[in-house]
């Protein structure tokens, strides 16, 4: 028989209850504070890229007063029909549309099977090469392009996607993100199994690893194509053909020396947020949820 003893309930006073109010009314104004201030910080990073919408729809006029306007009073889609009509747009879009999806299928491959290998195998060597990727983050990209120009030029790949290609193919920011979802989201314990049921490798790492990882990849994929897409140097390097421009080579046309034209400008670059954007929306919650554990400890 046992004898469940009642634990006296003890009323809280007067300058408790006063205290948990204080504490209560303090956490709500620090979130309330927090939130006005990333909200803020949201509002100024959009100004530029709304300014940038609504000068597309403007006329030169309009564009050039003070102070400026958000919304166009006397709307026009002028500027569209002549950036498609006096310039290649499409085809510089579609230039680097390939460019960007081959980009971005390449680093998701390599970036898979190196996190993997430095997630899941343990050799002795490995921290040393982990660190030796690692390492080619910080190097900057001036310092080894034009020994990349010439190797593009030795294979004959100059003014080509390939070519475009050559500098683009292993992200090593890409391999550590793989690496830390690998260990975090995969137990050893499954890989195991797996392996003691038969499976090989290459079977695991297809139908076991990849799958858990969808979050991650594609939180890569949204980083290597916005890198591949908004790249600048090295196009402007290997592409030097008018028909092999990508389409940020293109955007540096419309500003000379002396002018800008600022409406055939804006209204290209608003057709060119056009893929970013679709992509985001589409990969958002696996990016978020990707780069959210990338952060966890081991």
């Amino acid at each position: 028989m046992t004898v469940e003893l009642a634990m006296p309930h003890v009323e809280p006073t007067a300058d408790e209850l006063a205290e948990g109010r204080r504490l209560r009314r303090k956490k709500m104004l620090t979130n309330l504070a927090i939130d006005v201030f990333l909200l803020t910080v949201s509002i100024l990073m959009l100004l530029p890229l709304v300014f940038l919408v609504a000068n597309a729809f403007k006329t030169p006029a309009e564009m050039l007063a003070w102070p400026p306007t958000v919304i166009p009073h006397d709307p026009t889609t002028a500027n569209f029909k002549t950036v498609l009509a006096d310039t290649p747009l499409i085809h510089w879009i579609g230039n680097s549309i390939a460019f960007a999806v081959m980009s971005t299928i390449a680093i998701v491959a390599t970036s898979a099977i190196a996190g993997y290998v430095f997630g899941k195998f343990r050799f002795r060597t490995m921290n040393i090469l982990f660190a030796l990727f690692l390492a080619t983050a910080i190097v900057p990209f001036e310092v080894y392009m034009i020994p990349l120009y010439f190797e593009a030029k030795s294979l004959g790949i100059l003014n080509s996607v390939w070519g475009l290609l050559l500098g683009y193919l292993v992200m090593s920011f890409g391999i550590f993100l793989i690496r830390q979802n690998v260990i975090h989201s995969i137990p050893d314990e499954l890989l195991e199994a797996a392996r003691i049921d038969g499976a090989g490798e290459f079977w695991i790492f297809f139908r076991i690893v990849l799958p858990l990882l969808r979050g991650a990849l594609g939180a890569l994929a949204v980083l290597a194509f916005f890198q591949a897409w908004t790249a600048f140097a090295w196009p402007i390097i290997v592409a030097t053909t008018r028909s092999s421009y990508t389409i940020e080579v293109g955007l540096a046309l419309f500003q000379t020396g002396f002018t800008v034209d600022l409406g055939r400008l804006s209204a290209a670059s608003a057709i060119v947020l056009i893929p970013s954007i679709l992509l985001f929306v589409i990969l958002r919650r696996n990016f978020v949820q990707g780069v959210a554990n990338t952060g966890l400890k081991e």
